[in-house]
């Protein structure tokens, strides 16, 4: 049986509270995830009930509700959101979980992965290894905005997510649109994120899955939003630049400590060349492309997910 699932507000010095779940006994070595938009903590309970059992590394498992989800603090200011607020939430909870020790790895998706990477640039002595799934480091990113039409299109239902009223309109009908991106059956952004599911594939959003959406849906959901507002990488417009004028720097993009990366291959809104030229800013690179998955590959192919992990995982020094 997995270890029983812990849930607290953890209040940071820095005055933020980030609503946290874990599993698995305090001190033991921690593996820390980190979810995106429009997700929450819970998306990841059955990879932590996994990697807390003793035969697969007893580890401690975290998981935040990040800035601006669920029941964390969620400042009404878009700077709160800029990456720099977001990496010290981030750093000062490995403190808590960790004291001086590293992390024996940080995994994350999506803008979790946004965070993640600037925090494995910046901090590298706070984490022993990365797993990144379908988050882009930002110089591929970045270059694709800048120079790739087909991926500034996959990418334009940001410039809806920066709308004043976006988070109105999609909290309309019972959150109706949210619901849509996540089956692939809303197009009228191009989807956030995958082809029409087959069944095979969309099986996942059942009916507690979805409550469990509304769930973090119902406290709000323009903190999760800010984080594209307090971004200038998105595509450029006739009345704003975004990443059209945007320069990062190389030192701000190296990657020191091992990486995993897992891309799944239908994810139209981070398309597969958001991959390509990781090499030339991770110094140890293993890049794992996932077929017949979308963007939401931790739902729908959970197995396979927690099996590369396991996989690249390495046993932390006693």
């Amino acid at each position: 049986m997995p270890p029983d699932l812990q849930t607290w507000q953890q209040e940071l010095p820095h005055g933020i509270t980030l609503s946290c779940r874990a599993f698995g006994e305090s001190g033991r070595p921690v593996l820390l995830f980190l979810h995106g938009f429009p997700e929450g903590a819970w998306v990841w309970d059955p990879l932590m009930a996994f990697f807390a059992l003793p035969e697969n590394g007893s580890y401690r498992c975290v998981a935040p509700n990040l800035r601006g989800y669920e029941r964390s603090s969620a400042p009404q200011d878009v700077k709160a959101y800029r990456a720099k607020h977001l990496v010290q939430d981030i750093l000062a909870l490995i403190a808590h979980e960790c004291g001086s020790a590293p992390l024996a790895a940080l995994i994350a998706h999506d803008w979790g992965g946004a965070v993640a990477w600037n925090l494995a640039n910046q901090q590298p002595e706070r984490l022993r290894q990365l797993v990144i799934i379908n988050s882009p480091h930002p110089g591929p990113l970045l270059k694709a905005l800048q120079d790739n039409p087909e991926q500034q299109a996959a990418s334009a239902y940001m410039n809806f997510l920066v709308q004043d009223d976006a988070a109105e309109q999609l909290a309309a009908h019972d959150f109706e649109r949210l619901f849509g991106f996540l089956d692939g059956q809303d197009h009228s952004l191009q989807s956030l994120t995958a082809r029409p599911s087959p069944p095979d594939q969309a099986h996942w959003l059942n009916s507690q899955v979805r409550e469990k959406y509304r769930s973090v849906w119902q406290h709000g959901l323009q903190g999760g939003l800010n984080y594209y507002r307090a971004s200038p990488l998105r595509p450029p417009t006739a009345t704003d630049p975004g990443a059209s004028a945007v320069q990062i720097p190389p030192e701000a993009m190296r990657i020191t400590v091992p990486t995993l990366v897992l891309w799944a291959q239908n994810d139209v809104a981070l398309l597969p060349c958001l991959t390509e030229g990781l090499n030339e800013h991770i110094n140890d690179l293993k890049l794992v492309p996932i077929e017949h998955a979308t963007h939401w590959v931790v739902h729908e192919q959970t197995a396979r997910v927690i099996g590369e992990i396991q996989a690249f995982l390495t046993p932390t020094p006693s």
